[in-house]
């Protein structure tokens, strides 16, 4: 069996980082199964459609605009996911996750089981800002629906006794989520 837990977003946007960095704190808290892949998949788009294809089960973390209170999650699976994948497109260029979905459907490898963990967002245009405070504490409650979800799909991630330090996580070179939310020089 192959799964991958996957990270999608813009951390360049605010709240619309939360899936990367909910994969990265992952990464960061817990040790995953024989056959699990962790995948930063950022603004990847299309490049994603052969990750996705490969896969039995797909985990994806997402801001998902529900018109929620910020920061409420909401687990979707099965055939509900393309309906609910993406709080915002940056361009009228830059392809959704439903896209993805659709082209490995066509090729034939979509995945048996999938599920999405949103988390609704609050601030989509602070280019260059952090999480906001609402969407930041959702972390941990969707990581432990991951767990959940990873559990009852027989692949149980186990709690590492220590977090790996951000330098040794998927995202490093000042954009770990430590790093990158330093608090603006000259801002306040």
């Amino acid at each position: 069996m192959t799964a991958l837990v996957l990270g999608i977003g813009n951390i360049l946007w605010a709240d619309e980082g939360f899936g990367v960095r909910a994969v990265e704190a992952f990464h960061r808290l817990y040790a995953m199964a024989d056959g699990v892949d962790l995948l930063d998949g950022g603004t990847q788009g299309l490049y994603l459609v052969n990750r996705v294809a490969e896969v039995e089960r797909l985990l994806v973390f997402d801001a998902i605009d529900y018109g929620l209170k910020p920061g409420t999650l909401k687990v979707v699976t099965g055939d509900e996911v393309p309906k609910f994948t993406g709080a915002k497109k940056m361009s009228l260029h830059q392809t959704g996750f439903q896209e993805v979905l659709s082209a490995a459907d066509l090729m034939g490898h979509y995945p048996k089981d999938i599920a999405l963990i949103g988390c609704q967002p609050l601030d989509l245009e602070d280019w260059g800002g952090p999480l906001t405070a609402p969407v930041a504490t959702s972390i941990e409650p969707a990581l432990a629906a991951a767990v959940g979800i990873l559990a009852a799909w027989g692949v149980a991630p186990m709690r590492r006794a220590a977090p790996l330090p951000p330098e040794s996580g998927l995202l490093a070179n000042d954009i770990d989520r430590a790093a990158y939310e330093r608090p603006r020089a000259g801002l306040a």
